[in-house]
């Protein structure tokens, strides 16, 4: 699983993208938009919605979804267990796949960052 992008690495419901948008957290990069939540599967899934309205092309929306799940399986075994929908604007139009590769990078180091600091934090409930 450590360079694949089966079935089971993919937010594929609905149910899953909406509890996302709704308890997720806010990620920004240049251009890129992202919203996490902790999943209970213990690995990182990803789902995108990538809209019409930032890429009227469908080839541009495909680039940029090869794109983010390339860097997304060169990843994944460092990432923490979030369930993960990435969206974008029209900026990332004028990045070359370099840039945004660097961007991407970025944001999986917030992610890491982000959910990192959450588990640390001792948990109110779990106390006697």
């Amino acid at each position: 699983m450590a360079e694949s992008f089966p079935r089971c690495v993919r937010l594929t419901r609905g149910v899953e993208f909406q509890r996302v948008f709704q308890q997720g957290k806010r990620l920004h990069a240049n251009g890129l938009n992202a919203r996490a939540a902790a999943n209970t599967v213990g690995f990182p899934r990803l789902g995108m919605a990538i809209a019409k309205k930032a890429l009227r092309r469908a080839h541009e929306r495909n680039r940029i979804r090869r794109l983010v799940r390339e860097s997304f399986r060169h990843h994944q075994a460092t990432l923490p267990a979030v369930d993960l929908v990435l969206m974008c604007r029209s900026d990332v139009l004028t990045m070359s796949n370099a840039e945004l590769f660097q961007q991407l990078e970025g944001l999986w180091l917030r992610l890491h960052k982000l959910y990192s600091a959450d588990l640390g934090k001792p948990n109110e409930t779990a106390l006697p």
